[in-house]
């Protein structure tokens, strides 16, 4: 990268704040005060992101006289939900390839699961009036290499002959450069269905507004410090309080689980994003976009990027950062030499953008595990049930994984509690310095196949075959 080039994009970083754009809004909701003293209740909710905000409201849906309590240790959404790029997709398998690779037999209940789910969250969006910006607009996945066009266009030919192309187009460069422009993009996979985009803050603030008017007694600034058998139930101990339940519902995704064995499941993995100002009637003319849909490109490494409601574009990915050891701390929110980088592709992707500057530019950690989507599980006795794991692909997903969590506490058997995901967990990733370089050797791996036509080494190749990987 030539000195004028990063001079001239990382100028255009100058001015931006290093917060999530969607957590920096004047509309956003005081916190529910700390839990001081004891509460007893039906259902404990641990979490107040997406899956415990889900769980709770489901929970009072499925029985509106059940006593349901959620603690937050923060305030709700401040996490992965608060921060992520508002794809909703209706996938549970992060992605139909993964699916495919790891529950052939399944995917088609899988894919008819997930289109419900979606379905439901759209519905729940005009039920409760979520003003969350919701636009069920689609997602391109796009090609900016020779080899990922033709991988794309593989891709599609073999879900058509497999029966599971409803909704998802090939388009040759003419055709996606019509929906966005970009000089870099030589193919796309339109799925028209299968993703709505949203303001991830305003949905957390949505479901905390319909929870408490469904009654759920809501605690933030109150983390859950230890759990414990009590008599029938269980009992959780915090800073100020104590509460005791029936059933707990952990979802607490990557910070430490209180069931300790569930933690070497999940590594946190960092993710970085940057917001532009909002675009001008002219420079959205330049770029088209105007069906609004979400994209992505189809490098190992890939990026993320979508309009916002007042036409700001988020770019996000690439980057995937794991810290030795899996620590989740406030430091690595921010990352300086990452939005550098991503100044810079955000430029070669849409260089008639030239001058456009960044408002907003932050990250946060996710929760990856080895098989990249959610597993479940229970612990003491069906008492405790717990999700994780989403790797980046939770903004749908933790609905459907409320609704396990729901299944499982009840003891019911239903199709979702007899899905082989459900069943059976991934691989957990091994102790330290083993995590750390065996994830380094498989970003540089990733990174070598996206600059050698996607050719995978032999290390990549092993990993597939033991169902093992690392990703964002």
């Amino acid at each position: 990268m030539a000195p004028s080039a990063m001079t001239r994009w990382t100028t255009s970083l100058s001015e931006a704040q290093p917060v999530p754009y969607w957590l920096d809004d004047p509309g956003k909701p005081h916190p529910e005060p700390a839990l001081t003293g004891a509460e007893t209740c039906d259902l404990l909710v641990v979490g107040g992101g997406y899956s415990g905000l889900w769980t709770a409201l489901i929970a009072k849906e499925r029985d509106p006289q059940r006593e349901v309590v959620l603690l937050e240790g923060r305030e709700v959404g401040w996490a992965a939900s608060g921060r992520n790029g508002g794809f909703c997709a209706a996938s549970l398998t992060h992605g139909l390839a993964n699916g495919l690779t790891r529950w052939p037999d399944e995917i088609r209940k899988l894919e008819e699961l997930g289109a419900r789910n979606l379905d439901e969250i759209e519905a729940a969006v005009a039920r409760y009036s979520l003003d969350c910006d919701f636009e069920r607009s689609g997602e391109i996945d796009v090609a900016t290499e020779p080899h990922q066009a033709a991988e794309l266009r593989e891709w599609h030919e073999e879900l058509r002959e497999r029966g599971l192309a409803d909704g998802i187009e090939f388009l040759d460069a003419d055709a996606v450069r019509e929906q966005v422009d970009s000089p870099t993009f030589l193919a796309g996979l339109h799925d028209r269905r299968g993703v709505a985009m949203l303001h991830p803050a305003k949905l957390v603030w949505g479901l905390k507004r319909a929870c408490l008017r469904l009654g759920v007694r809501v605690y933030e600034h109150t983390p859950a410090l230890a759990l414990k058998a009590y008599g029938a139930g269980m009992a959780v101990r915090t800073p100020y309080g104590s509460v005791r339940a029936r059933k707990v519902a952990l979802a607490t995704n990557i910070f430490p689980n209180l069931v300790k064995r569930v933690r070497a499941y999940t590594v946190p993995v960092y993710d970085y994003a940057l917001m532009t100002e909002p675009l001008t009637a002219d420079q959205l003319a330049s770029v088209g976009w105007k069906n609004r849909q979400g994209l992505g490109d189809a490098a190992n490494q890939f990026h993320y990027f979508r309009l916002s409601a007042d036409n700001r574009v988020l770019w996000g990915g690439y980057d995937a950062i794991y810290p030795y050891g899996g620590r989740v701390r406030a430091e690595y929110d921010d990352r300086p030499e990452t939005y550098a980088k991503l100044a810079g592709h955000f430029f070669t992707c849409f260089p008639q953008l030239e001058g456009v500057r960044f408002t907003h530019a932050w990250g946060g950690a996710i929760d990856t595990c080895s098989r990249f989507s959610a597993f479940f599980g229970t612990a003491h006795h069906g008492k405790v049930a717990y999700a994780a794991g989403y790797t980046g692909l939770g903004v749908g997903a933790t609905r459907f994984g409320a609704d396990v969590m729901l299944d499982l506490l009840a003891g019911e058997r239903t199709e979702r509690t007899e899905l082989e995901m459900v069943r059976k967990k991934p691989l957990p990733f091994p102790p330290e310095p083993f995590a750390w370089t065996g994830i380094a050797l498989t970003k540089w791996s990733l990174a070598r196949a996206d600059a050698h036509g996607g050719r995978r080494n032999l290390w990549l190749r092993t990993m597939d075959k033991l169902g093992l990987g690392f990703d964002s």
